[in-house]
């Protein structure tokens, strides 16, 4: 699969200075529909010259109940994701959440997830720069756009310079996010990709059932203002039927509208092209 310098500049550009994009379900639910899900986004992105990632997290460490679904099984979980990158050749993203799963993760993947509550985490940012692998932080809902400057800094400072920020939303009230636009070219000042995270910039979080809310209904809007703002790539949860996934299928975009959704980005990213020229 790609090296880590390839990977970097398969995210940097494109043949038409299109954004790229991180896609799949919440969590891997199945090797068929991880397989179905990244063969239906690569086929619309190679159409639409998107840079593709294919997104599908080995374990769910962050759920309010603890009866709330977490995985298949790790090491059944790290080989889908080992078995999409080799049956379309693209890249794969997943996240961790400790030291120790850094290295596990590292073997079968091309990008680390830092999840957004634990970007501060020290050991956990260092191990990841370690692998050598590019590393993707989620910017916390509590931190601003200027604090990310020292979540990178951590990862430099381990050697790995091959880094990415995304925008996640902030927290508002209890159930609530919201997504300030300004923190896109604020946190593209640091000189690496920001990623605008459509899916969980709309959760709604601390609902009383125990489970996360959201508005999907909503990611159309938020992704063209992320591309009108200059966000480099777009993070988004899709699943053949929401209603049924296992993991945040609230905030999940239906698998059937991606192509329509991506269609139109790409015209509004190739307009603020030429604005920008």
């Amino acid at each position: 699969m790609k090296s880590i310098d390839s990977i970097s500049d398969y995210l940097a550009s494109s043949s038409t200075g299109n954004f790229f994009l991180l896609a799949g379900p919440c969590v891997i639910e199945g090797e068929q529909m991880a397989l179905d899900i990244a063969g239906n986004v690569s086929e619309i992105c190679k159409r639409l010259n998107i840079p593709y990632v294919f997104k599908g997290s080995y374990r769910k460490a962050n759920r309010s109940r603890i009866d709330s679904f977490t995985g298949i099984g790790d090491m059944e979980a790290l080989e889908i994701l080992k078995k999409v990158r080799n049956t379309f050749s693209i890249p794969v993203v997943t996240d961790i959440h400790s030291a120790e799963e850094a290295g596990i993760a590292a073997d079968y993947v091309d990008i680390l997830q830092i999840p957004a509550f634990l970007c501060r985490q020290t050991d956990l940012l260092v191990a990841a720069a370690s692998t050598g692998k590019m590393i993707n932080i989620k910017k916390g809902q509590f931190l601003s756009p200027e604090a990310m400057k020292y979540a990178i800094q951590k990862v430099i400072d381990a050697g790995n310079e091959q880094v990415a920020l995304t925008e996640r939303g902030v927290t508002f009230g209890y159930q609530d996010l919201i997504v300030d636009f300004r923190g896109i070219p604020e946190m593209k000042k640091n000189g690496c990709p920001v990623i605008l995270d459509v899916t969980h910039s709309l959760q709604q979080p601390n609902q009383t059932a125990g489970v996360t809310g959201g508005r999907p209904d909503m990611i159309e809007t938020i992704a063209r203002c992320g591309i009108a703002a200059g966000a480099d790539g777009l993070f988004m949860e899709t699943h053949p039927e929401p209603s049924k996934a296992k993991s945040d299928g609230a905030n999940m975009l239906r698998l059937d509208l991606v192509s329509g959704l991506l269609e139109r980005l790409t015209i509004l990213r190739e307009t603020i092209n030429k604005i920008n020229k």
